[in-house]
């Protein structure tokens, strides 16, 4: 599985880390990132849901 994440795009709103808290953190500028190791999203099996949750998609996942 690819995750992509456009931080341009994104606004903060943390639905990312709420849907998957395994995979995605936000940062001190609370913009979507990865957790160190979960590039390929395997830390959380709701990771799937994530780019639904995002009001602005900034997430995506292929794979």
């Amino acid at each position: 599985m690819r995750i992509t994440i456009d931080r341009d795009r994104c606004i903060g709103s943390g639905q990312c880390v709420m849907t998957a808290p395994g995979v995605f953190t936000q940062d001190d500028d609370a913009l979507v990132a990865l957790l160190p190791g979960q590039e390929d999203g395997s830390g959380d099996p709701r990771v799937r849901d994530v780019p639904m949750a995002c009001p602005v998609q900034a997430v995506m996942i292929s794979g």
